[in-house]
């Protein structure tokens, strides 16, 4: 090959590396962007129709101030900062008696409409099975899905009983890849699970990269094998 067309070709080459580096740096970052748009879009939304009606009602008086709170910018910044200051307020108010009566007081008005309560009580459930360690399993786990030769990453939800072998089952959630939101619902065998040394946040980093993110060393064989 002579010199002109090795200087091409290496020019093709570096071209390339530099492209595709920097798809890599950008993909991370593009993520990190649509997690952080999800969250202020999700505050905004809950606390916009509050700002605007107060920008509304301080109008006649503070007319300068009610302009500066129509503003897209100002108007998203401003309601973020209200539903997290009373998310904290909340909290705080779960951990006092007269916050939790009052917590108490609300889920017992929830559980008196049909549908409704449902979803709460599910929703509740799950988080707090999210924050509690299931019986005798480890909540990080591998399963055999979507058949015997290979293994998925689920999450020990509970742990039951066959009601006619006695038999400990486990009800294990198997996030999809790139979105952990959905999934699917696996009702295995205790006995049938390869437990982990994974984390859940080194579970969901997994998940959400599609194995990009993952440990060195991870256990697929079970103690049956």
């Amino acid at each position: 090959m002579s010199d002109p067309e090795h200087k091409k070709s290496t020019s093709r080459l570096d071209l390339r590396k530099n492209l595709i580096a920097g798809i890599l740096t950008v993909i991370p970052l593009y993520v990190v962007y649509l997690v952080v748009d999800l969250l202020v879009s999700l505050l905004s939304g809950w606390g916009r129709p509050v700002i605007i009606g107060m920008a509304e009602a301080i109008e006649p008086t503070f007319p300068g101030l009610a302009e500066l709170l129509h503003k897209p910018a100002a108007l998203t910044i401003t309601a973020v900062f209200m539903v997290v200051l009373l998310l904290y307020f909340l909290g705080i108010a779960a951990s006092w008696i007269v916050g939790a009566r009052m917590i108490a007081w609300f889920e017992t008005l929830i559980n008196r409409i049909p549908f409704i309560k449902t979803i709460y009580g599910s929703t509740k459930q799950l988080l707090n099975a999210l924050q509690t360690k299931p019986n005798n399993v480890q909540r990080v786990v591998l399963i055999d899905f979507p058949h015997p030769d290979m293994r998925a990453i689920g999450l020990v939800m509970k742990t039951f009983q066959d009601e006619k072998t006695g038999r400990e089952l486990a009800a294990v959630y198997v996030p999809t890849t790139p979105n952990p939101t959905s999934g699917y619902l696996e009702i295995v065998p205790v006995d049938k699970l390869t437990s982990t040394n994974l984390t859940m946040d080194e579970a969901m980093a997994m998940v959400i990269s599609g194995g990009a993110v993952s440990p060195d060393k991870l256990r697929y064989e079970s103690d049956r094998e």
